[in-house]
């Protein structure tokens, strides 16, 4: 009796826990929300509240009047999708060749991996600059996303390998047993196993080039081919001073793709682990 008492005990402290973490993360975005749809007065009261007394619509009509946030979206949209893509399509092979030899030079490779992620980007943007300046990808968002592939390979390389670390050989040696060849085995038992990591490595990827700001501010300088998280500096005033209501609103659209990609896919990511295990 006295250890069912103590295991309730531990679970209510950790769910107890787990709630006060995610309001923990909940907060930011609540109360951008909150801001987004308050008036000028409200937003400059001494005594913020929670809930709008006044909601309005205002700030998102004057965020679009003032930047061109459809075109810059659509310009991070393009980077980001097609950064995940072809990150994706490069790290898987990549990946299962790491996690199957494993030798002293894959995971000689694997330490760079993770050690890489350490370097900052002031480090690199001056001879990235001048690679892209002789390559002529300056101010073009194929240079950008030639960046965002380089950039998110690494880690998504070594979430992969992850992944591919994480499927039984067993279940590719008896596939061969049975008779299936290299390609059909990799086809229809490897990859159904490897879907909600490829998933999550293309989300990954796609979160990452979508909310990247310095890159595409030191890269892109036409203001038709600018990317969301700049144009968002653009509510900043000469001094520094924010116009935070359409700023706000804003940002909060700018979160909108990432959550609704996310919940899209969230399936994807947590069901089918053992998809392809069974033969058919």
């Amino acid at each position: 009796m006295t250890a069912l008492r103590t295991s309730r005990s531990g679970r209510t402290g950790q769910y107890l826990a787990l709630l006060c973490y995610l309001v923990f993360l909940a907060f930011p975005f609540l109360w951008l929300i909150s801001t987004a749809f308050k008036p000028p007065r409200e937003l400059g009261s001494l005594h913020p509240t929670w809930i709008p007394e006044d909601p309005t619509l205002d700030n998102f009509r004057q965020a679009f009047d003032e930047q061109p946030l459809l075109r810059a979206a659509g310009n991070s949209l393009v980077a980001a999708l097609a950064a995940a893509l072809i990150a994706v399509v490069i790290a898987t092979p990549m990946a299962y060749a790491m996690a199957r030899n494993r030798t002293k030079l894959s995971t000689a490779a694997t330490g760079w991996v993770v050690v890489s992620q350490a370097f900052p980007f002031v480090l690199v943007i001056i001879p990235l600059f001048l690679i892209l300046k002789n390559l002529h990808l300056i101010n073009a968002l194929s240079g950008l996303i030639m960046v965002y592939v380089v950039w998110s390979l690494p880690f998504a390389l070594w979430m992969l390998v992850g992944y591919v670390r994480a499927v039984p050989r067993e279940l590719e040696e008896a596939a061969a047993v049975d008779g299936a060849g290299r390609v059909r085995t990799l086809v229809s038992v490897t990859a159904p196993l490897l879907a909600p990591g490829i998933v999550a490595t293309a989300l990954f990827a796609f979160i990452t080039a979508w909310n990247e700001f310095f890159f595409a501010l030191v890269l892109l300088k036409s203001p038709e081919k600018q990317t969301l998280p700049v144009v968002l500096t653009h509510f900043l005033g000469a001094e520094g001073v924010a116009d935070l209501g359409p700023l706000a609103a804003a940002a909060f659209l700018a979160t909108i793709p990432s959550l609704v990609i996310f919940a899209i896919i969230q399936k994807r990511i947590t069901g089918g682990m053992l998809a392809g295990a069974v033969k058919s």
